[in-house]
């Protein structure tokens, strides 16, 4: 099949790697809702990180548009992580997080440019590992594993819900002697002499539960990006399994990639 070949005038403040015709269907026809979206897009350029958006009823006079029109075009804002929610108003998000796929940067957390991180404690629980989750952890059926669960932090922000499994026999003073702000790989390595190997990864999209929405502070409809993780030690056995929720409107995932050789 042949391609049509157009000669577009591009604007010249159009962004990096932006569609050339962004959101304009080729019968040229863009949604009332779009243009609204794209004006308010304008605007929070202008207000900058933090700013309060005006209310709903100044915007759509504003625009010109009923309420409804206008809210679609804020529904997709924040969806896209370019609004959200404060108290009962909505101001305008900084920008997104990112979080590095690779093995220091799962054990950092997530990052914002002159943000700190960190995690906040939910639980630390102790139980016997069951038959399917033994050979991720390179355990017997019923021994004891550690279950570790965290909210994780940026700054102010909480953005996502971390879930880790870990043989107690690997940290059998995990409850007495961990940090639970800090890095569980950094203390395995620098208080038990484990260090870490390597890890195999895998994301999907997902909807968060009513429970991890409540821990998370955000709305069971929100997408969020799920990522599972086994690692391994230095010696290559089964060291940790995560489970880690994201919020799909605040992070962005990053990786290096190299040529192949041949």
């Amino acid at each position: 099949m042949s391609a049509t070949i157009r000669h577009v005038d591009v604007s010249i403040g159009q962004p990096p790697g932006a569609p050339v015709r962004s959101g304009i269907p080729e019968h040229g026809r863009v949604p009332k809702y779009y243009t609204v979206k794209a004006r308010v897009a304008a605007l929070i350029e202008e207000l900058g990180e933090g700013s309060p958006l005006p209310a709903e009823r100044e915007l759509a006079v504003r625009y010109a548009v009923s309420r409804e029109t206008l809210r679609q075009a804020l529904r997709e804002l924040l969806l896209e992580g370019r609004l959200r929610r404060k108290g009962r108003g909505t101001v305008v998000a900084g920008p997104r997080l990112k979080q590095p796929l690779s093995l220091a940067g799962h054990a950092e957390g997530p990052r914002r440019p002159g943000a700190p991180a960190g995690r906040a404690l939910v639980a630390l629980e102790r139980f016997p590992c069951p038959e399917a989750l033994a050979p991720e952890l390179g355990t017997r059926a019923g021994e004891p594993v550690w279950h570790l669960e965290r909210v994780l932090l940026a700054s102010d922000e909480r953005a996502g819900l971390e879930s880790t499994y870990v043989a107690v026999d690997r940290a059998p003073e995990l409850d007495t002697d961990f940090d639970p702000g800090a890095s569980l790989h950094s203390y395995l390595r620098e208080r038990r002499g484990v260090g870490l190997g390597e890890a195999e990864e895998r994301i999907e999209t997902v909807l968060a539960t009513p429970r991890e929405a409540l821990l998370i502070g955000t709305s069971p409809a929100l997408p969020m990006l799920l990522l599972h993780r086994l690692s391994r030690d230095s010696h290559g056995r089964p060291l940790e399994r995560s489970r880690t929720l994201y919020r799909g409107d605040r992070f962005s995932f990053t990786t290096r990639l190299a040529g192949l050789a041949g």
